[in-house]
């Protein structure tokens, strides 16, 4: 599995010479180049549609690039790129329950970023008990475990505080056990 490092350190450019719009460019090359499948396998684990995950991933990447002027002064830009991610995905299950007639999750294999699993048949009984948990539950915990992410750059992404934070892992777990012994 392909895992994310923290940009670490301010978002600068060496280059004196090119211009702001350049810098700020360029710095949204980087966390694209940096951050573009760790999210588009955050958002697959989410929502279980490798097509919807990669349509997301570009609207994510869509909205960052709108909002790029702000990149300079961000503390956290991973957490920012998780957040829009993370509100593109809530966003989608709301309108789904509005059409509910279309499916919400599909049963399609991995994404090619993924390693081969050693157990399919268990791996996918691990994604289908990962899908049964709330959005509230199962986006902290695919955060945390798949995406490495701190509980501090959780509770960024999520704006809530890091105690909520642990208390939704540890309940995700809890979930997590029942649904995968259903």
């Amino acid at each position: 599995m392909l895992r994310a490092r923290p940009i670490s350190g301010p978002l600068t450019l060496t280059a004196p010479t090119a211009s702001p719009e350049q810098r700020v460019t360029a710095l949204f090359e980087r966390l694209y180049a940096e951050y573009e499948t760790p999210i588009l396998n955050y958002l697959y684990r989410l929502l279980g549609d490798p097509a919807l995950a990669q349509d997301l991933v570009q609207e994510a990447f869509t909205r960052a690039w709108k909002a790029r002027q702000a990149l300079p002064s961000l503390e956290n830009p991973r957490a920012w790129l998780y957040r829009i991610a993370t509100n593109l995905a809530h966003d989608h299950v709301r309108r789904a329950r509005l059409f509910s007639w279309l499916p919400l999750f599909g049963d399609e294999p991995a994404l090619t970023a993924e390693p081969d699993e050693a157990d399919p048949l268990e791996a996918r009984r691990m994604r289908r008990a990962l899908l049964k948990l709330s959005p509230d539950y199962r986006v902290p915990l695919v955060l945390y475990t798949c995406q490495s992410l701190s509980v501090a750059e959780i509770a960024a992404a999520l704006e809530i505080s890091s105690e909520a934070v642990k208390q939704r892992l540890v309940r995700a777990r809890q979930q997590l056990r029942q649904a995968y012994g259903d």
